[in-house]
């Protein structure tokens, strides 16, 4: 018998021929014709736009065909999402006609693909598939139907979401070209980015490991973002875009920020699959004292309302007062079903597998993030580091999560300790996330509350 493997073959006389097929004869028609559309995509941009780029936006253009079709590639469902979203952006930018103010006369401009009313859209989607979670998780019958209601409404969340973000870019250049940038340059633009990414690396770990019980819970770190955003959204008319300050017109922030993001929204789902972790460890523990990561997890979704009140004398606005409603509902639904969510949920192999993947990646990326960081900083501001507050809490990040990447992979941290510190490590990421903008000032103030 022959078998090849790559250039070397071993051969018995008279016997069959087996070859083992490469990366890229392993690539079915469609593949090919996503990498198709992929380049011309491209191709017809540079064309187009080439004039208004400088070299290093070149550079990203082409480096950007590769790594979109090899990521869809690597997972299918991507190819769809973003064949979606381009035809979708398209049909909404061409709508516009180069003038921002048919956004109140084209119907499916002012309902649908406007960046507000599709990001307002979003919002409302991940509610729902939140919602539908819940409902999944404790559900007796037909909970699969219900789950895989949820996990289709995240795939429609993300896919308005990254809409919205496209449309948003064009709808700046109309504004005027002075204007005209890559929309995760403030706090409402970013927020709506994690969003989007921490619903996507949690639909991928859904699909890879075959359960949706973990929705119930990443999709609460999540919704509570869209709460923010949505009040921040009515108190600050943050959806109202504004031009650049003078630091942040740079190509830098097209690569440190999404990579930044997607530490940030990687950090918050191995929390929240650590939160599970701890909630399906101690489902059969009675005594109040001993339920510390619910207590925990009341704490922190009862913190947003009171950290945004209308003043220490006012007290909370009623939008704050339902938040603080629900939050308390919630809590209450997991502290009386932890038994049944114990039972749905994977077991603590998978759970500890999926904290240790999304850390990793999302170590990598914040890694890239802040040496992107340091050389944007010294074009900026003239040094790579100057221990401002972003800067100094970003370190603080990297160092809790380089810390237990080390302790699992030198020690073998596992279990109770390794959920514990990713779910500190979430508050810790918090602060570097909103904290630092709320409570410190630096160079980096730019969206502050």
């Amino acid at each position: 018998m022959t078998t090849i493997s790559g250039n070397s073959a071993t051969a018995t006389p008279g016997a069959s021929v087996t070859l083992n097929a490469g990366y890229f004869s392993q690539r079915a028609w469609g593949e090919w014709l996503f990498a198709l559309i992929v380049v011309a995509g491209g191709v017809f941009a540079l064309g187009r736009y080439h004039e208004s780029m400088d070299v290093y936006e070149k550079g990203i253009l082409l480096a950007a065909m590769p790594a979109a079709i090899w990521m869809g590639w690597f997972w299918r469902p991507l190819q769809v999402l973003m064949l979606t979203v381009a035809g979708l952006s398209l049909l909404g930018i061409a709508s516009y006609q180069g003038a921002l103010e048919r956004a109140e006369t084209v119907f499916w401009l002012k309902y649908f693909l406007s960046s507000q009313s599709a990001i307002l859209w979003m919002s409302m989607l991940f509610f729902m598939a939140t919602a539908f979670y819940w409902i999944g998780v404790f559900a007796k019958g037909r909970a699969d139907g219900v789950e895989s209601v949820a996990s289709r409404l995240v795939w429609a969340a993300v896919t308005l979401a990254l809409t919205g973000t496209m449309v948003r870019w064009y709808e700046s250049y109309l504004l005027g070209a002075d204007i005209g940038h890559i929309p995760v340059s403030n706090l409402y633009e970013v927020f709506v980015l994690f969003c989007w990414l921490t619903a996507t690396f949690y639909l991928y770990f859904e699909a890879q490991y075959k359960t949706r019980a973990l929705g119930a819970f990443v999709m609460l770190v999540v919704s509570a973002a869209v709460g923010f955003l949505l009040w921040y959204t009515v108190v600050r008319q943050a959806h109202e875009i504004q031009p650049l300050v003078p630091a942040l017109k740079s190509w830098w922030m097209k690569l440190h920020v999404p990579a930044n993001f997607i530490g940030y929204g990687t950090f918050a789902l191995a929390a929240m699959v650590a939160f599970a972790y701890l909630i399906k460890q101690q489902a059969t523990e009675s005594r109040w004292y001993k339920l510390a990561p619910l207590w925990l997890l009341g704490v922190v979704l009862c913190f947003e309302p009171v950290v945004f009140r209308k003043s220490a004398v006012l007290g909370m606005s009623d939008y704050w007062a339902v938040y603080f409603g629900i939050s308390a509902l919630i809590v209450a639904s997991i502290l009386f079903g932890r038994k049944r969510l114990a039972a749905k949920l994977p077991s603590f192999e998978v759970l500890d597998d999926v904290m240790y993947k999304s850390i990793a990646v999302g170590f990598a990326f914040f890694t890239i993030a802040t040496v992107l960081g340091a050389l944007w900083a010294a074009e900026a501001w003239g040094g790579y580091w100057s221990w401002d507050p972003k800067e100094t809490w970003a370190l603080i990040v990297w160092l809790n999560y380089a810390a237990w990447l080390h302790m699992r992979l030198m020690k073998g941290l596992r279990g109770t300790v390794a959920a514990w510190w990713a779910l500190g490590g979430l508050a810790v990421t918090t602060f570097a996330f909103i904290g630092v903008n709320m409570f410190l000032s630096g160079l980096h103030s730019y969206g502050t509350l």
